[in-house]
């Protein structure tokens, strides 16, 4: 029956979990690497410094911004440098990226700086651009920082440069406020999410773990709960830094900074390393958490220094990097942390849609759907495959027969390297089908799946 069919509409579906996969045969999802690129910003002014961190990016239409952490670690006083500010950089790519002298706050007697906040908040200040329609235009921009560790102040700004607090209450009280606290407007589900960290007790240790709760309207919150992970160990996750991904915001993606205390390789007077992970979650409470890195330290010595590694929060489209290639998604993570006079910022690539693939090999493999509802006459694909691979699909009914001009011998075979690639039947247009509960039959050589959608 159609009741137990899971209506997709026309929405981007990515292969980061198997929710809407019945099984696979020959079929694995493999995590997916993204490829480091240039240094994006270094963070060598006086107000700057090596723990510069908490980094959040977003593109604002034309404009990329950037907020971060100015801060710096003394290794002689074992004392902070200076007391930490909030500061601002811009791109009109992604890849270049300049600090405007805003004129707003002092430092050292001048205001021929970066610097947007100071005193009181600096840490860990986290804002986003609110795309709810009934935002006030003097709040179009939001963001948290902690007051200590006694919770989070809500601040608004009507150009993403000139901040003020939402309220003079604090939001937000239950949790440990020192890493990225971070929120944003859900469209999907018509409220505002936040991530945060909190600890819990476990063998008399204090695991650092994630919490949630929704608001209507940035100010009166939920009681916080932990988010849920089945399947992987428990681990120190440090930051979260989910997002609702742009290209399908029904999935909330992150991609937290993995802590390990007592590791080492380089000699420093704090202990712990650091990589960066993914998760993938529906309903931003249960995810799914790759236990292997995404993000790996590297080659690099100084990536290997205590709390080195921490993915920005956000992923912003870019042009690609290879001639004549497609736009490409870019996410930012840091270096150098800790290491000498400046933290640097590094930019990392990945394919649109490209986190997690269902992969098969040359012998070939095939991945068998629920049942689905649909809208839309076409199916399209992102896909890659070697010269020798294919990828073909076959639609079938709730018997679990091919429907007729819709097999996989009715299908064109499918190779090469696209982001949207259109699938061909012999029974033509998919407009009939449309309301009627179907599977797909992807049947996979050397080929990787990445997603896919009806429109």
């Amino acid at each position: 029956m159609a009741s137990d069919a899971i209506d997709i509409g026309s929405r981007r579906e990515l292969m980061v979990d198997d929710f809407l996969v019945d099984h696979r045969d020959g079929v694995t999802l493999q995590l997916q690497k993204p490829i480091a690129r240039e240094i994006a910003v270094v963070h060598d002014a006086p107000w700057e410094g090596n723990i510069c961190g908490y980094h959040t990016v977003f593109r604002d239409g034309d404009l990329y911004r950037m907020y971060y952490r100015g801060s710096h670690y003394d290794d002689e006083t074992s004392e902070l440098g200076h007391a930490e500010v909030t500061c601002y950089a811009e791109s009109r790519d992604g890849i270049h990226w300049e600090k405007p002298e805003l004129g707003l706050v002092e430092f050292a007697g001048s205001k021929a700086n970066n610097i947007i906040l100071q005193g009181g908040s600096g840490h860990c200040f986290t804002p986003f651009k609110d795309s709810n329609p009934d935002c006030e235009p003097d709040a179009r921009y939001k963001g948290f920082d902690r007051k200590g560790t006694e919770g989070l102040h809500a601040f608004k700004s009507a150009d993403g440069i000139r901040w003020s607090f939402l309220t003079d209450e604090l939001v937000i009280t239950e949790g440990a406020f020192d890493s990225q606290n971070l929120a944003f407007w859900d469209a999907e589900r018509g409220r505002y999410v936040d991530f945060h960290r909190h600890f819990y007790e476990r063998d008399g240790q204090r695991v650092r773990a994630i919490m949630t709760c929704y608001s209507a309207d940035f100010v009166h919150w939920s009681k916080p709960q932990w988010i849920d992970f089945f399947g992987v160990p428990e681990e120190h996750l440090y930051t979260n830094q989910v997002v609702a991904y742009q290209r399908a915001p029904h999935i909330f993606l992150g991609f937290p900074k993995r802590f390990i205390p007592d590791r080492t390789s380089v000699e420093h007077e704090r202990k712990g390393m650091s990589d960066g992970v993914f998760m993938s979650s529906r309903d931003g409470l249960s995810f799914t958490r790759w236990p292997e890195a995404f993000i790996r330290p590297g080659l690099q010595p100084e990536r290997w220094i205590t709390r080195n590694n921490m993915t920005a929060w956000g992923i912003v489209e870019t042009r690609g990097y290879l001639d004549n290639a497609p736009t490409e998604l870019s996410i930012y993570s840091t270096e150098h942390y800790y290491r000498g006079a400046a933290c640097k910022l590094r930019r990392f690539t990945l394919r649109a849609d490209g986190f997690v693939a269902a992969n098969a090999p040359l012998s070939g493999g095939q991945l068998l759907t629920k049942k689905l509802l649909f809208a839309g006459a076409v199916l399209y694909i992102n896909y890659s495959t070697s010269a020798a691979g294919s990828v073909r699909v076959e639609i079938q009914g709730e018997d679990g027969r091919a429907l007729e001009g819709f097999s996989l011998e009715d299908c064109a075979e499918i190779y090469g390297d696209e982001i949207e690639r259109a699938v061909v039947w012999r029974g033509g247009t998919l407009e009939a089908l449309v309301g009627k509960p179907v599977r797909l039959r992807f049947v996979l050589k050397d080929a990787d799946l990445f997603a896919f959608r009806f429109a």
